[in-house]
């Protein structure tokens, strides 16, 4: 008798083998089932020790895909072409850049991304490249440390460093013989005498140095009092030198008129210069001689009233008369 099949149970467990291998086969192959990748290509001219294939790439700091594939250019040795998954739907711009950076003193590598503005347009694949190629740039220290350390031991860096250092030795040996040497030291202990003597006088150069301070305080509030003052006093002297030119101006023109003046009644000045002024001076005489007299009679009245009625009373006859 053949015993009975559960199908359903059969069907369960292929159901399940087969999601098992699948999940294995996307492990395998680091495909994110979450998500799907696209592809772009970045080339280094620097090397790139400590990266790999599956390394990290992060855009401002947040994982957002891996490195595929690191391998050299075909047509640039000196390059370095790395193949790079990227989430899809990160804002991969024409201004993005892809930096190498070590993480910490463990060497590892990731691909960092920066740049991405709002108004650079998506990154497409141009004419000739199979992936759109991401702008690159250098670390953030310039240039890796194994390139700096390779690039000091190489077979001309390192000789032509110890002949540079030998030639400097030899140079400041040279420079610093007994002569300089006592040259030196007595400079050394000037500055020591001179910083001695001032901070025996700090208090005096602190004095002195607050004294200029109130100095310039002084002189910026003079300059600002000035600043002030002066268009005020430029504007009176303007006014006064327009006061006095107008006065010019109207003395010149009285001085004219009184020419005019002149020259008009110059036969009348000439006639009365001449003729006028002498016989003024002789009635001037005469009525001085006029006034004598009244003054002379006035005494008289005062003296003796009555000798304007009965005239001047002889005078009295002396002894023996």
């Amino acid at each position: 008798m053949e015993p009975k099949v559960n199908y359903v149970l059969v069907g369960a467990f292929v159901a399940i083998l087969g999601a098992v291998v699948l999940f294995g086969v996307l492990w395998l192959g680091k495909a994110d089932y979450r998500g799907i990748y696209d592809r772009y290509e970045a080339y280094f001219r620097e090397s790139v020790a400590g990266l790999s294939v599956d390394s990290t790439v992060k855009y401002r700091g947040v994982d957002v895909g891996r490195v595929k594939d690191i391998a050299l250019r075909p047509d640039n040795p000196e390059e370095v072409k790395l193949t790079l998954d990227i989430a899809r739907g990160t804002p991969i711009k024409t201004d993005t850049v892809a930096v190498l950076q070590t993480q910490g003193l463990t060497g590892l590598a990731t691909i960092n991304l920066t740049g991405g503005s709002k108004e650079a347009t998506p990154l497409v694949a141009l004419e000739g490249q199979y992936y759109p190629v991401i702008k690159t740039g250098p670390s953030p220290s310039f240039f890796r440390s194994d390139e700096a350390i390779s690039r000091l031991l190489s077979d001309q860096a390192l000789p032509n460093l110890l002949a540079n250092l030998d030639s400097l030795a030899k140079g400041a040996a040279d420079t610093l013989d007994e002569e300089n040497r006592a040259t030196l030291k007595r400079t050394i202990r000037d500055l020591s005498e001179v910083v001695h003597s001032v901070a025996t006088h700090k208090t005096q150069i602190e004095q002195s140095l607050n004294g200029a301070a109130r100095s310039a305080d002084n002189l910026a509030k003079l300059t600002a009092a000035l600043n002030e003052e002066v268009p005020v006093l430029l504007a009176r002297i303007n006014k006064s030198a327009t006061a006095l030119n107008t006065m010019t101006e109207e003395l010149a023109q009285t001085s004219k008129a009184v020419r005019s003046v002149v020259s008009d009644n110059r036969p009348e000045l000439e006639q009365f210069s001449r003729h006028t002024l002498p016989e003024a001076g002789a009635l001037v005489v005469e009525l001085r001689q006029l006034a004598g007299a009244l003054g002379r009679v006035a005494r008289d009245l005062e003296r003796e009233p009555s000798s304007l009625v009965f005239g001047k009373t002889p005078p009295s006859r002396g002894p023996g008369e």
